[in-house]
């Protein structure tokens, strides 16, 4: 598409796959297929059995079932495009549409951020206040928790689109994934992005930033609790409760961060690993927590083999 110097948008952008491997995206789709799979038959095993597990129907797994649909609406999200592209070559999204989806993206990643943080506090609460906890974290506060945390995320990047539609567009319109990401976006325009690298930056401190901060505060008041307790048993007790949740931190915070660094700072960083990155950070996630947590929870995993048994029967 030709730039004539007045206000322009490209009708649409053009995707890219693993750069450098193009001829190879067929074999390539086959462990991306296997993620995907994964992480929706694992979170929609997590949400079945919580949901017909009487005993699971607690604030801790509450939360897990709020990150269980994040992460299902993240695999949603980026699938149609990501294996298009690797078994179709369907390279082309709308400007409109691939404003959708990375406004949705970006939504269920702050969402999945905030989850992460009432996880935390949740294991606060039960570690530094067992009696207390049934009464501070009940149904309907969970629920309020859970209200508030979408409304945060989607107030919070409702400006976005409009920044990036009121922007000009010329020359390269390739985008660097198989999906929309808002940094990789604005740097296609050729206008002034000051406002909507301080807008990004400014949301990207106060929401995820934040959230990763009252995180490892959240931890380190549980280390200070678990100190405390008079034996070393109990000590591995309580700290066995947070090792799930500490690794789905860990597996999302990680990625996430190299992502929004690389894509901020990294002007040389080599786009293989940029792609690398940003697939780590939206497919690893959402296949690894449905793992972790039925390897980790004895309470899951006694549930799924309960479920496993009746229908072998």
């Amino acid at each position: 598409w030709e730039f004539n110097g007045s206000f322009y948008q490209p009708p649409a952008f053009l995707m890219m796959g693993i750069p450098g491997l193009e001829a190879l995206h067929h074999w390539i789709s086959i462990p991306f297929c296997a993620l995907y799979l994964t992480a929706l038959l694992g979170n929609c095993m997590i949400l079945f059995i919580i949901k017909k597990t009487q005993s699971l129907h607690e604030p801790m797994y509450y939360f897990l079932s709020m990150l269980a649909v994040t992460d299902l609406g993240l695999v949603l999200c980026t699938l149609p495009t990501t294996l298009g592209v690797f078994w179709f070559n369907m390279r082309r999204i709308g400007f409109d549409a691939c404003l959708t989806q990375m406004y949705f993206i970006h939504i269920l990643s702050f969402i999945e951020s905030s989850v992460l943080l009432a996880m935390a506090f949740d294991r606060f609460i039960a570690i530094s206040h067992p009696l207390r906890h049934p009464s501070i974290l009940t149904k309907t506060t969970v629920i309020k928790i859970g209200l508030a945390i979408i409304l945060r995320g989607m107030v919070s990047l409702l400006p976005i689109p409009f920044l990036l539609k009121r922007l000009t567009y010329c020359g390269k319109t390739e985008l660097s994934h198989s999906f929309c990401f808002h940094p990789d976006i604005m740097n296609l325009a050729c206008a002034d992005i000051k406002v909507n690298v301080f807008y990004g930056m400014i949301i990207l401190l106060t929401t995820v930033g934040m959230d990763f901060i009252f995180i490892v505060l959240s931890y380190i008041l549980i280390i200070k609790t678990v100190i405390s307790l008079a034996t070393k048993e109990e000590c591995l007790k309580a700290l066995n409760t947070c090792v799930s949740h500490i690794c789905a931190v860990l597996v999302f915070f990680i990625p996430m961060i190299g992502l929004s660094m690389i894509h901020r700072f990294g002007k040389n960083v080599p786009p293989l690993v940029n792609t690398l990155v940003a697939y780590t950070y939206l497919i690893i996630p959402p296949a690894l927590n449905p793992i972790i947590y039925s390897i980790k929870s004895s309470q899951i995993r006694e549930a799924l083999l309960r479920a496993l048994w009746r229908k072998s029967e």
